[in-house]
């Protein structure tokens, strides 16, 4: 692949980004049935929800500002009620089958299930705000730029060859290269060998990085300052619609929630027959005034989404929005 040039910010404050026309845009909002279902337990995740993630058992993990919640599709869980920090950021589920659970101020917590052990700064890690956790292939647990091997952390920094101190985003695309994002105007590509800072075609930084994937392509799809695609040796920018979280659906439909407005946020979705076109079809979902967050698509198809006030679940037809009984 052929660098040019993103950037990576996963800081908790709120972006909007104006939607200039760029796309042609379905709104289902007045077709898409929506219902508030009472849950049998007071445990629901009504608090900011950033993260969610499905093990392998099937059941939903959400990680909210009051707790990781788990969901076995009668009732929800707090799995950290006992936890003295109530704000978290992510949630991964390692090959292991062990639970991490990464927070805003109080480092990372590990659960085997019975148990919890608690890294901080005090046990190696690089800061105690953890905002992001991924498992690479070797199964290395990341939680910024902080690699724990099952036995200790290491923390690197500039002085290992890192453009940045302050990771705040990974990916391990599927050649074995691993993508970082960091605070401020810096994203770059680790190759093995050699640290690649990427720039558009004009020689910029991308502002704004909130999230990164790779598709069943090899593509690199990222949120900065609106949707953008890497080829491997070009950016494409496919949307003026805020990225806040990117996934690519089982059909190769790429969906986004990001701010589409200065006071909306929207959960879209960019149709694949026509992402390649010059002005991908994208259709509106959901909109509303509060933050659009996380998403997911679990092993049934259904699009689970987190919001500033809690979780939603949207299964092609129906948004069910769960709140307290």
């Amino acid at each position: 692949m052929n660098f040019l040039p993103i950037y990576a910010l996963l800081l908790p404050f709120i972006f909007y980004t104006s939607c200039q026309g760029q796309n042609k845009t379905h709104l289902l909002t007045d077709t898409i049935k929506s219902e508030t279902k009472d849950t049998v337990t007071s445990q629901v995740p009504n608090s900011m929800v950033r993260n969610i993630k499905q093990a392998r058992n099937g059941d939903i993990l959400i990680a909210s500002w009051k707790g990781v919640f788990r969901y076995d599709g009668k009732s929800f869980t707090n799995l950290t009620s006992n936890i003295p920090s109530p704000s978290f950021w992510d949630v991964v589920e390692d090959r292991k089958g062990n639970l991490w659970f990464a927070s805003r101020d109080s480092g990372v917590y590990y659960y085997n299930g019975k148990s919890f052990q608690h890294f901080t700064t005090k046990d190696g890690l690089a800061s105690n705000v953890a905002l992001h956790i991924y498992e690479d292939k070797t199964g290395n647990i990341w939680v910024g730029a902080s690699r724990y091997d099952g036995r200790s952390f290491r923390n690197f920094t500039t002085k290992d060859g890192f453009p940045s101190n302050s990771i705040r985003l990974l990916l391990e695309d599927k050649t074995g290269k691993l993508w970082f994002g960091a605070q401020g105007e810096n994203m770059f590509v680790y190759d093995g060998k050699t640290f690649t800072v990427l720039k558009n075609i004009d020689g910029k930084a991308f502002n704004n990085v909130w999230s990164i994937i790779e598709d069943k392509k090899g593509n690199i799809w990222f949120g900065a300052d609106g949707l953008w695609r890497y080829d491997g040796s070009t950016f494409t920018k496919v949307s003026e619609r805020g990225a806040y979280a990117i996934i690519e659906d089982k059909k190769g439909n790429i969906w986004t929630t990001g701010g589409v407005n200065s006071g909306a946020w929207a959960l879209s979705r960019y149709d694949e027959k026509s992402l390649y076109s010059k002005k991908p079809t994208v259709t509106e979902i959901k909109s509303q005034s509060v933050m659009l967050l996380g998403i997911l698509e679990d092993t049934k198809g259904n699009i689970w989404f987190g919001s500033g006030g809690g979780v939603y679940r949207y299964d092609g037809k129906t948004i069910t929005d769960f709140k307290n009984k």
